[in-house]
């Protein structure tokens, strides 16, 4: 048997210190229960990912690390967190630091790869490192310590091309003589559909190169518009990979001797997501990690996003408009499932252009998901904004009068929101936004949308999944034929197809 690693794929809250830092002491107690001879976390849990402009406090980077020092652990630990600026450093650096039981914790490695495209602005807030991340755990034990990006320019992954690529540094040092057992890669990588096989490319690049094991914890959960997806994986030279589950939090465990060493504990102990089997898949050379069924992917993903938005936000009821179609049906059964059909409200808006299957497929809906729907109509605000302003829109574009209608609804959302302390959720997708196909102050107030960055084809994969999962519990399908299967309108004049 050979050294077991433990990957501790947690879920941090953004500027809660104390309180991730308390997750990973009950992580690695668990991994250590378990047989873990060491373990690591994901980049940055005890900031939380990303923290964006908190860096910018010197005393919340300060805090950071002693709250990483204080941690207990019963195994050496390796946590990733900001480190506040030296005297040759005059920005932090992201970082590691190295926590051993019976020693004075120390800061183990500085991130070297600072990525500046897409979501990431790390230059903004980080100094680059330049020394290769060598940490030696004892006499005969010495790792390779990487953060996220600085795997993914070997691969040829990244949109960007850096004067360093910290891999090669690892394998220039074993050629040197000092021989490491494993590397690491702490990493917070934000999800896309179809992710998993980039990462698997990383992971399976930087240990063929390293001639060892190349192990990357993945953070989970969501922080606002990003989500992490988890699905930790190590990757021997041969090409072999274990992977952890997706949108599930817990503790990774393997032998980095045997690939089919690998063991999933759910964390907290017994919790697991309904998407997935809470098993580690064994992936051979030449394989790609198996790609979930899309729908089934994304329903996970925009579930987590918004239950964690909502529960680390403090949010405890949503309210969403519901018109029959399918991207407020799909809202609602989300809505849901983040926090239970007792605390989600619907309100159906009729107006002298709505079909009678609009507020049919709404009732049907709400009835199937368990949730209260409540209906109002707005035709005589409708009645009484046109006659205000008739004289003004007489002669003007059509539109005017259309987008009055959405924003009368986007009024009674918002007032019903306000009074029950709830979040209003905005149903619109991204093709309606690529479009603009949208009104703005009308049906895109809310604080919250789950469709937003969903194309309308992967929306319908989504309400699939959300059927198919319904009747696999044995309860009725929540998204009706009709809404699936009519033309989608905003039926906001008369015959409107869109």
């Amino acid at each position: 048997m050979g050294l077991v690693v433990a990957l501790l794929q947690l879920n941090p809250k953004v500027g809660d210190l104390e309180g991730n830092a308390a997750e990973v002491e009950r992580a690695v107690a668990l991994a250590a229960e378990n047989g873990a001879d060491m373990a690591i976390t994901s980049e940055l849990i005890i900031s939380g990912y990303p923290p964006r402009d908190l860096l910018l406090d010197p005393e919340f980077v300060v805090r950071c690390a002693e709250v990483t020092a204080n941690i207990e652990t019963p195994i050496p630990l390796i946590v990733g967190t900001p480190l506040p600026p030296t005297a040759d450093r005059h920005l932090p650096s992201n970082g590691t630091m190295r926590l051993v039981p019976g020693r004075k914790a120390k800061v183990a490695t500085r991130k070297q790869l600072l990525p500046t495209y897409d979501v990431f602005d790390e230059l903004r807030y980080f100094e680059p490192d330049k020394a290769p991340g060598i940490l030696r755990l004892s006499d005969n034990l010495s790792i390779g310590v990487t953060i996220c990006e600085d795997a993914w320019q070997h691969a040829g992954e990244v949109p960007a091309d850096y004067d360093a690529d910290p891999i090669e540094q690892l394998a220039a040092w074993q050629h040197q003589g000092e021989p490491l057992a494993l590397s690491v890669n702490l990493s917070s990588s934000p999800y896309h559909l179809h992710k998993e096989g980039m990462r698997g490319d990383v992971v399976r690049a930087a240990s063929k190169t390293l001639g060892h094991p190349y192990l990357l914890c993945n953070q989970v959960g969501g922080n606002d518009d990003l989500l992490f997806d988890g699905r930790s994986l190590v990757a021997w030279p041969d090409g072999r990979l274990a992977q952890a589950p997706a949108w599930c939090m817990g503790v990774f465990l393997v032998d980095i001797e045997d690939s089919n060493s690998g063991r999933w504990l759910p964390w907290p102990a017994g919790e697991c997501c309904d998407e997935c089997s809470c098993d580690v898949e064994t992936i051979a050379a030449g394989s790609d990690p198996k790609n979930p069924e899309t729908g089934i992917d994304l329903l996970a993903a925009i579930t987590t996003g918004l239950g964690d938005y909502c529960r680390k936000s403090g949010i405890k009821q949503l309210v969403i408009a519901m018109s029959g179609g399918l991207d407020s049906s799909v809202c609602a059964a989300i809505a849901c499932r983040t926090v239970g059909p007792e605390n989600v409200l619907g309100l159906a808006m009729p107006s002298r252009y709505s079909s009678d299957h609009s507020l049919s497929d709404a009732k049907a809906t709400a009835e199937a998901l368990g949730m209260e729907l409540h209906t109002h109509s707005i035709s005589e605000l409708h009645d009484a904004a046109e006659a205000e302003l008739s004289d003004e829109l007489a002669d003007g574009n059509p539109v005017a009068l259309e987008n009055i209608q959405s924003r009368l609804r986007g009024m009674m959302i918002m007032a019903l929101a306000n009074s029950r302390n709830a979040m209003a959720i905005t149903t619109g997708n991204k093709s309606e936004l690529a479009m603009g196909y949208c009104t703005l102050y009308g049906d895109m107030v809310g604080g919250y949308a789950p469709l937003g960055d969903l194309y309308k084809t992967e929306v319908y994969a989504v309400a699939h999944a959300i059927n198919s999962e319904a009747e696999r519990f044995g309860d009725k399908a929540p998204i009706t034929e009709s809404t699936l299967t009519k033309p989608p309108s905003a039926e906001l004049a008369p015959d409107q197809l869109d």
